[in-house]
């Protein structure tokens, strides 16, 4: 049942929770901390070299806690609005409240602030005082930081980090002024309210810096600094919205989720932002040790990525631009492995050269260099954006990715077939999960092979690696003929004769060349051809990949994977077996402030962004069945008994936006936004079953209903010129 006396986008708690990592973040594209920790991150800010690279600490001057002693009759409330980006603490006492909030500036991104709001309940009294704790040293394990000279009375330090990530990189520089802040504030006898504001600016210049710090402190004396954040918020969900009419845990998480993902995209009106891509713990964690040190995996491109394309193109296409930043690491880790072409690494800082600590991953997981490539294809699909590729980079990684995998295959004379095969490295390498503490051994020249089942590795054929290795090289493929370049052979030969395993008496993909049915895996693997991979085969295939491996999926493996598993039995509409996958989900999400936790007993990374991606996913693309597609966005709904409704508002194809709402009995869309010639491009829906064809013209919702019994096989289309 929904429960609309409660605002689902509102996370409220009388206590903090006990383990500090659960607390509430505040972030944006440039800036992240969690409330209440000493230190903060900046976004591309690394320190260490290699397998010792992790964001720097800074310092954080925003950490800070409010007190009132020795009042009697106190209560205190500790929210997360999920709507404005912001997170307060009130305390209550007879005759007044005290508010203390605290915020990311999400479109002014070099702004971190907070302020101080005392409230008497009579326009008069004694006066009122509140006490503030601070603990901040302005110093940094990872950085060589100077002090400098006052600046409009704030505070002002500098310095750059101690280690480069690889030997002649660059060594980013952090500048930061913040409010002094006083160890109480006071609101007199006469005043009935008042607010304190402090700001905290950082950037990357001293030029930079001061200008935001006046900036802000402009907006302060304006009384717009918070309104500005808060509109920016609003203007951000007006335009990326999942609303369901079902119960409010479910209602929570979909907000809790889509404000931490929104949190870490870079800003929509800067296209020239240097972005730094998106890890699994988000920019508020990553520290040294911790929450994979802040590095880029697949987690980005795979299982946050597409939720991200699906409402905001212009974001999607920034994460890009990182991996384009980072071709030349690329480059040069496929020649140090003795390949040609690009091969991205399994953990990705600023260079894009290697910065796992542990060599079996960034050698053995090449699938990551399929995974980056899909990104790229749902996104060309999505909005045929050929400058990308034609003139700032992306076709430069699609050829050199295909030419990656052509130079990786080794030809079986015996079976007519590429492998991609791996070699055993001694027996006492044993691998137990992602996390594990290994010994740094060299795997230089091995051409080895980890599925994204980390509990096996050094295999032959793994069938998601070479799956997504046939759709990389289809897709180069693809885009070269849209640009009119010659197709090497190569791309469509390794492409057509790569072997993809696949067991023809029992019907399913084994996870790789030899794998014994039961033998248990850790997280999703296999299920991904089905989605999103869209690798083709039967509903009778895709049912039995299901079973074979839910039954053997660690049940405490990382947060994403019955995500998965609940998208393809929607696929095959057995919706209850989905929602029991999909429940599991919030085992892995604590109280009160909706943070994920990796592993559902509280292990592995937190504030784990792939968990609420993969969530999303099971909403975005299970309940409404879209699939990004080359000629088309698909869709084919199905609505779960304890959901009345769903509605989907600001999906972007191809320059429209649209809202759909889904019940069981129908679908409306309306088309709030046309593309950029609408004229050459009209949008319409189609039953591609019966071939009707439905205009859905700006501004208008559909005038068809397309009920539950025809809804199937439903697509949008824009044509041009009487072509779909």
């Amino acid at each position: 049942m929904a429960d609309g006396g409660t605002d689902p986008a509102v996370f409220t708690s009388s206590t903090l929770p006990s383990d500090p990592r659960l607390l509430a973040t505040v972030t944006n594209a440039y800036l992240g901390t969690r409330v209440y920790r000493d230190i903060l991150h900046v976004n591309g800010v690394y320190n260490g070299a290699v397998g010792d690279t992790h964001r720097a600490d800074v310092p954080s001057p925003v950490n800070v806690r409010i007190n009132v002693p020795g009042e009697n009759g106190l209560t205190e409330t500790f929210t997360l609005n999920t709507r404005t980006g912001t997170f307060s603490h009130l305390l209550q006492l007879p005759g007044y409240t005290t508010t203390h909030r605290i915020y990311a500036h999400h479109s002014l991104v070099h702004i971190l602030a907070f302020s101080i709001t005392i409230k008497r309940s009579t326009t008069k009294g004694p006066p009122v005082t509140v006490q503030l704790q601070m603990q901040f040293t302005p110093q940094s394990r990872d950085l060589d930081l100077h002090k400098g000279q006052d600046f409009q009375g704030a505070q002002y330090i500098y310095g750059k980090t101690l280690i480069p990530e690889v030997k002649g990189a660059p060594q980013p520089t952090v500048h930061m002024i913040w409010t002094p802040v006083p160890q109480a504030v006071t609101l007199p006898g006469e005043e009935q309210e008042r607010t304190w504001e402090f700001l905290t600016t950082v950037a990357e210049s001293e030029e930079e810096v001061k200008k935001c710090f006046s900036e802000g402190t402009s907006l302060i004396a304006a009384g717009s600094l918070y309104s500005s954040h808060t509109q920016a918020w609003t203007a951000l969900w007006k335009g990326c919205r999942v609303d369901v009419d079902g119960p409010l845990p479910l209602r929570q998480a979909l907000y809790g989720c889509l404000y931490y993902l929104l949190s870490a995209i870079p800003p929509l009106d800067s296209p020239d932002f240097l972005f730094h891509g998106i890890s699994p713990g988000g920019l508020s964690n990553g520290t040294q040790g911790e929450d994979y040190w802040g590095h880029v995996f697949w987690d980005q491109d795979t299982w946050i990525y597409p939720n991200i394309l699906l409402f905001y193109p212009e974001a999607a296409r920034a994460i890009l631009k990182y991996r384009i930043r980072a071709l030349g690491g690329a480059l040069k880790n496929a020649q140090e492995q003795g390949y040609k072409g690009a091969k991205f690494p399994w953990e990705s800082a600023v260079t894009g050269q290697e910065v796992c600590p542990e060599e079996i991953y960034g050698t053995q997981e090449v699938h990551i260099n399929g995974d980056v490539l899909l990104a790229f294809e749902q996104y060309y699909h999505a909005t045929q954006d050929q400058k990308l590729f034609r003139e700032e980079g992306a076709w430069d990684v699609v050829s050199m990715v295909a030419q990656y995998w052509c130079s990786r295959v080794v030809w079986s004379q015996e079976k007519q077939c590429y492998h991609i095969k791996g070699n055993s490295p001694p027996e006492s390498w044993f691998l137990g999960d992602r996390t594990w503490q290994l010994k740094a051994h060299s795997f230089s020249g091995l051409a080895c092979v980890m599925p994204p089942d980390e509990y096996h590795y050094s295999v032959d054929n793994s069938v998601y690696t070479n799956a997504v290795a046939q759709r990389s090289l289809n897709f180069a493929a693809e885009v070269a003929c849209d640009f009119q370049i010659p197709v090497p052979e190569e791309w469509r030969e390794v492409a057509k004769k790569v072997k993809v395993p696949f067991d023809a008496a029992r019907n399913y993909h084994p996870e790789y060349d030899g794998y014994s049915p039961g033998k248990q895996v850790k997280q999703a693997d296999v299920v991904l051809l089905g989605y999103p991979m869209m690798y083709p085969m039967s509903p009778e295939v895709r049912r039995n990949d299901l079973e074979m491996y839910e039954p053997v999926t660690a049940l405490d493996g990382p947060a994403m994977t019955w995500s998965m598993f609940a998208v393809g039995w929607m696929e095959l509409k057995e919706i209850q077996r989905a929602q029991t996958q999909l429940s599991k989900c919030f085992n892995n999400i604590t109280e009160p402030f909706k943070i994920w936790v990796e592993n559902s007993d509280g292990s592995g990374a937190v504030n784990f962004l792939t968990g609420m991606g993969g969530f999303l996913q099971a909403i975005l693309f299970g309940y409404t069945g879209f699939r990004i597609t080359k000629s088309s966005l698909n869709f084919d709904p199905i609505c779960p008994d304890n959901i009345s409704k769903l509605k989907v508002t600001g999906v972007s194809y191809l320059g429209s936006k649209l809202n759909f709402t889904l019940t069981k009995e129908n679908v409306r869309i309306k088309v709030t936004k046309s593309s950029r010639d609408p004229q050459l491009f009209p949008l319409e829906a189609v039953l591609v079953a019966s071939g009707q064809r439905i205009p859905l013209p700006e501004g208008t919702v559909s005038p068809h209903y397309i009920t539950a019994l025809c809804i199937s096989d439903l697509c949008c289309r824009a044509c041009s010129a009487g072509k779909s």
